[in-house]
């Protein structure tokens, strides 16, 4: 991917697609410092001498990083596998979270996001535009259909978070051609209240504010909640055709409009 360059007032940043191990470990340092230090995950190849945060999918999955030009420091990360990557690594990591049997079968271009997160210095501002807009350049070269990954709230305390969580589920569901589904299901539903009970302005800042983007853009979530021990979150899954991309969101995000 050509680096592209983004400024932002005196900011300037860039996006591409890592092609170094030291571009690469400058992306799974900065994923070290927020899910490991910051938000508390773990994992078997967590590697805590070097800070590095990685897994098993990491060799097949294109990196895309943004850097802060002024410190060549990496801020913002994105982890991409498209469908000829995951038949490589032996299948997708919200696999292991959600049955994702109506999007790998609709006959569509997928692509699964994931590790996706920003410095604390680049939050707030633009940063996620600037990722966003550097996404929405690899979605058009690669004319992909659908974008799915897992999102995460902080903690695996599914009942504090029964507000948000069941406003994304009456609010926002899948429809059933896209809709994938919790595999602890049974245990971890996500309509935990009624709508009508649900103090929908207090539920919105629970949020995270990367959920609340996917939305603004038309996403959804898939049925039921995750909750993920090992990476202390509880996950949604967000799905988002590329189609029903508004042209507001488009002219936001940079993004192929319908």
């Amino acid at each position: 991917m050509t680096r592209t360059a983004l400024s932002e007032g005196d900011t300037v940043y860039s996006v591409k697609i890592a092609k170094t191990y030291a571009e690469l470990h400058a992306a799974q340092r900065l994923r070290y410092e927020v899910f490991v230090r910051e938000l508390g995950a773990g994992g078997a190849l967590v590697d805590h001498e070097n800070r590095l945060e990685q897994d098993r999918f990491d060799p097949y999955v294109d990196h895309m990083i943004l850097t802060d030009n002024r410190s060549d420091t990496v801020v913002g990360v994105y982890r991409l596998l498209r469908a000829s990557q995951a038949i490589k690594a032996g299948g997708y990591y919200s696999d292991t979270e959600y049955d994702l049997a109506p999007l790998l079968s609709s006959g569509r271009r997928v692509l699964e996001l994931g590790r996706s997160c920003l410095h604390v210095d680049a939050r707030g501002g633009m940063a996620l535009h600037h990722l966003w807009q550097g996404l929405a350049g690899y979605i058009a070269r690669h004319r992909i259909d659908i974008l799915f990954g897992v999102a995460s709230f902080h903690g695996t305390d599914a009942a504090r978070l029964r507000g948000p969580l069941s406003l994304l589920h009456h609010r926002h569901l899948a429809p059933p051609a896209l809709r994938v589904r919790s595999r602890q299901l049974a245990e971890d539903g996500m309509e935990l209240m009624p709508e009508d009970q649900i103090d929908r302005r207090a539920a919105m800042v629970q949020v995270p504010s990367l959920i609340k983007a996917y939305l603004r853009l038309g996403g959804y979530v898939g049925e039921g909640a995750f909750v993920d021990h090992a990476f202390n979150t509880t996950d949604v899954c967000l799905v988002l055709d590329t189609a029903r991309m508004t042209s507001r969101s488009a002219r936001i995000y940079g993004a192929p409009s319908s």
